[in-house]
């Protein structure tokens, strides 16, 4: 079973009767990914929720179950205090005698089998508190009513009421509120995004100093600079003191370039600034019409990171004759223009520049036997190297981090190379001469980055023996990429 990963996207906050009597429920949502980071969309999921006392590891006050469904972004949101009690009251909650923390048990399958925990505190709980005591100092009229207390470090004025339907701070009669305790200079951000992984949605962290407190309604924030991006802040509180608040940034950018969310709270605004880069080699043409899905998996003896499939297959290998898992075939050296495809259309005319203006693969039989005239060494050489095919952060590998993999498998045939944490396939290769497959499902063929003269050394196994050889650059080989 697929390990998932619980990502919270928002606060916990207090449901409506906070202003009227003690707290009865609360919201909570979350995102769920897999281990691929990839959001599992549409899916029930089982959840024991616990309110814990005094410390993350504390004593349970109260249990529930629920089954939520995610919705097409992988979105969870229940309220606690709904569900299914397992123990304790939720209305006979001390909330004066915390601090209490909110533990997460899901079973991505929708039932009871608990595999994911997670713990935050609850920092909505102080205006729940402020609430119980100041119950009976409302005003009559519901629609619009102040609660008499202040909150810790609060202002003359400042007051929690009804604006436009909405919980909202107030200061002397403004609403929203001034927020004049907080930073924004200290919230300006930089970072980095990949186009191609952001229907997904990442996240931003905001930080604040010395906010007033607060509710917030949810925010949805255009991109400007780059566009097509749009950044959501869900609804919560801002309390006082220092915090942080989780930022969602989901869409298709029109563009590579900066990106900038401005974001409001009263009158102050703060700005977060991401930098979006292709994920993928301009130019690159993907054979079977998507990208190559990007899972890591690590050798725990050689502690290096590769790509778990070869680039073009469209899943992980399950065998080592699995098609699927095969993916594409590169003359060594050359960008995934499309040639790669293992039904390319074939050419016999040579290229004079490092990007042939066309997708055929080369025909190459006479000496130097390379696709190119004249021969270019320093081709697929680091992770900035000229056509480099491996999507950002990756590379060809060497000859030594391919030699140093082979050397830990369990035996040094196709079986091993099967059998090891990268599970090679047996891909076969494609022919210099003619652009014929050879060798598919019986022997496996993968490019290095190191040459020997004319020629480039790669990794070869069959079902007897397994080893380093090299061999002309207008053969098709496989390529598995490194993280750098």
């Amino acid at each position: 079973m697929r390990k998932l990963l619980l990502i919270l996207i928002g606060t916990l906050f207090l449901g409506n009767s906070l202003f009227a009597q003690a707290p009865d429920k609360m919201s909570y949502q979350a995102i769920v990914r897999n281990s691929s980071n990839v959001v599992v969309s549409n899916h029930a999921v089982g959840m024991r929720i616990s309110i814990l006392q005094g410390t993350a590891t504390g004593t349970s006050v109260y249990t529930e179950t629920q089954t939520p469904t995610t919705n097409a972004n992988g979105l969870i949101a229940i309220e606690i205090g709904t569900g299914t009690v397992v123990s304790g009251s939720f209305a006979n909650i001390d909330w004066a005698n915390g601090p209490y923390f909110v533990k997460t048990e899901t079973d991505p399958n929708g039932s009871t089998n608990y595999t994911l925990t997670g713990t935050s505190q609850l920092l909505s709980v102080p205006y729940a508190l402020h609430a119980k005591t100041a119950e009976n100092s409302k005003k009559s009229d519901t629609s619009s009513y102040s609660i008499n207390c202040l909150p810790s470090g609060g202002q003359n004025g400042q007051s929690l009421t009804i604006c436009a339907g909405t919980p909202t701070w107030t200061f002397n009669g403004q609403c929203p509120a001034k927020i004049n305790a907080f930073n924004c200079a200290d919230t300006v951000h930089t970072g980095t995004l990949y186009n191609s992984i952001l229907a997904s949605g990442m996240s931003s962290t905001i930080t604040y100093n010395g906010g007033n407190g607060g509710v917030f309604a949810t925010q949805t924030i255009a991109s400007t600079g780059v566009t097509g991006l749009t950044a959501t802040l869900a609804a919560g509180t801002l309390n006082n003191g220092n915090g942080t608040f989780t930022l969602t940034i989901s869409g298709t950018p029109t563009s590579s370039g900066v990106a900038s969310f401005n974001i409001v709270f009263g009158d102050k605004s703060c700005t977060i600034q991401r930098t979006i880069l292709n994920l993928w080699p301009s130019g690159t043409l993907f054979c079977s019409g998507s990208p190559t899905v990007i899972v890591n998996v690590t050798n725990p003896v050689t502690g290096k990171t590769w790509m778990d499939r070869n680039l073009g297959a469209t899943q992980a290998p399950i065998g080592s004759t699995d098609a699927a898992g095969y993916g594409d075939l590169y003359q060594w050296g050359r960008r995934a223009d499309g040639h790669q495809c293992r039904n390319s259309g074939t050419t016999n005319t040579l290229s004079t520049s490092n990007q042939p203006p066309h997708a055929n693969f080369i025909f190459a039989p006479s000496t130097p036997n390379d696709w190119r005239s004249p021969q270019n060494d320093n081709l697929w050489q680091g992770i900035n190297g000229v056509n480099n095919p491996c999507p950002a952060a990756y590379r060809l590998p060497t000859y030594n981090e391919l030699e140093v993999e082979r050397t830990t498998w369990s035996q040094n045939n196709s079986v091993g190379a099967f059998g090891s944490v990268l599970k090679f396939p047996m891909a076969g290769f494609r022919n210099n001469s003619d652009g014929s497959l050879r060798n598919v499902g019986s022997l496996g063929y993968y490019w290095s980055s190191n040459l020997n003269t004319t020629r480039a050394w790669y990794l070869f196994f069959s079902t007897n023996d397994a080893f380093m050889n090299f061999n002309h650059r207008s053969f098709g080989y496989s390529v598995r990429c490194i993280k750098d």
